[in-house]
């Protein structure tokens, strides 16, 4: 018998089992659901609408701005399912087409209004003294003029256009975001973990891209989707007065303001694109309502 039959084995080592991480989507899946049931509505019915219109140009049925006067007001058909406007255009196509105008001027505005407002609240209240008081006493004047009024004003001296329109209603839209962003960074400046970077030497700028906004992003994301809607209709309001997205680029608002003296005749071409602007400011204030709601079940948790 050989010398190594004799010998005791090894014991044997079990590895321990690997956990697998989950996919992405159901990542996402359980993230939603651990959300209010508002957050997942709101998800599914604007993550249906943002789909549509980015790929709208790929799946219009007709040329949006395609003239046809031998078939104007015509009802849903096979071929227009929504059927055609005053000068014969389909109205589908339109409606597709004219809320990626809508949809992107609101949210280019709305992310340069939270970008802007953060940051100025957050360096306000981390400075203190004559810089704070310089930026609240400008956010106290600003807050004081209407956008409406002061995107109009913008139009009349520049004139109407993309540009004018997002400059316009950024000029006084920061602020919500500046007050709530400072009151935010001085409950945050009481925290513990705040002092101990201010003891180990951190600077400023360090302590605020890693510490305070970080930590101010939820309830800054929560208010920024509550006021998209607001952003939404505003834009839809100057586009309805002839001020926004001007002819022939298709709007909801303008299409809105063109089919009025025929809303009797076809009462689609009013439901439609109000209908559109409706779901969409609902499906983002859904969103908010659901981010608020998990703040604050978040901080009753914590207390």
């Amino acid at each position: 018998m050989s010398i190594n039959h004799l010998a005791p084995s090894a014991p044997t080592i079990l590895e321990p089992a690997r956990r697998t991480e989950p996919s992405t989507v159901a990542q996402a899946i359980r993230f939603i659901r651990q959300r209010h049931w508002s957050f997942a509505v709101g998800s599914l019915l604007f993550l249906t609408i943002a789909v549509l219109l980015i790929i709208s140009p790929w799946i219009i049925p007709h040329d949006p701005a395609a003239q046809s006067l031998l078939r104007r007001l015509a009802g849903p058909s096979a071929q227009h399912w929504l059927g055609t406007d005053h000068l014969g255009r389909d109205l589908l196509s339109r409606l597709l087409i004219g809320g990626r105008f809508s949809v992107v001027i609101a949210a280019v505005t709305l992310i340069l209004c939270a970008v802007i407002g953060t940051l100025l609240g957050v360096i306000s209240a981390r400075t203190g003294g004559l810089v704070d008081e310089i930026i609240m006493r400008v956010v106290d004047l600003l807050i004081s003029f209407p956008d409406v009024i002061v995107a109009i004003f913008m139009i009349a001296i520049f004139g109407p256009g993309y540009t004018t329109l997002i400059v316009s209603l950024t000029i006084v839209g920061w602020t919500p975001f500046a007050r709530m962003a400072r009151g935010l960074t001085l409950e945050i400046n009481s925290r513990e973990y705040i002092r101990a970077a201010e003891v180990l030497g951190c600077t400023k700028t360090f302590i605020i891209f890693r510490h305070v906004i970080p930590n101010a992003i939820r309830p800054i994301a929560a208010i920024s989707f509550l006021r998209f809607g607001h952003k939404l209709i505003t834009v839809g309001g100057l586009s309805f007065l002839g001020l926004g997205v001007q002819p022939p680029n298709a709007d909801w608002a303008l299409m809105l303001a063109e089919s009025q003296a025929y809303a009797e005749r076809a009462p689609l071409l009013v439901v439609a694109p109000g209908l559109a602007i409706f779901l969409t400011a609902l499906s983002v204030t859904w969103i908010g309502q659901g981010l608020e709601m998990k703040g604050r079940n978040a901080s009753k948790a914590a207390q």
